[in-house]
C-alpha cells in the first residue's frame, strides 16, 4: 500500500517490490508472503521483506517496540542485506534477469 505522499511506482520498482513480497521475513525467517517495509519513503528499491508481526506488530515490529529486531540483533541495513540476498536467490531459481 502506498501512502498519499509517496511518489508513484515505476514498472521496475513495482516488479522489485513484488519480488520482495515473495521473500521470507528478513528478521525472523517466516515464509512469504511478506510486507515491503520502505527504509525511506519513496525509495522503492530499498524495501525490506518483513512478516506482519516484524513489520507492524505492536510488540515485535519495526513500527512497534522492535522486540524481534533486538532478539535477532538486526537493524534495517542488516535486514536489507538479507532481503537482497533472498531476492537474488528467488530471481536465480525462477530464471529472472
Amino acid at each position: 500500500m502506498r501512502s498519499k505522499n509517496s511518489k508513484a511506482f515505476t514498472a521496475a520498482e513495482s516488479a522489485h517490490v513484488e519480488l520482495v513480497k515473495m521473500c521470507p521475513c528478513s528478521v525472523c525467517g517466516r515464509a512469504h508472503p511478506s510486507e515491503a517495509h520502505h527504509i525511506e519513503q519513496g525509495k522503492h528499491f530499498t524495501t525490506v521483506a518483513l512478516c506482519q508481526d516484524c513489520h507492524r506488530g505492536s510488540e515485535n515490529g519495526w513500527h512497534g517496540r522492535k522486540t524481534m529486531w533486538r532478539i535477532y540483533k538486526i537493524d534495517e541495513v542488516g535486514a536489507l542485506n538479507e532481503t537482497i540476498r533472498n531476492v537474488l536467490l528467488l530471481m536465480s531459481t525462477r530464471g529472472i534477469r
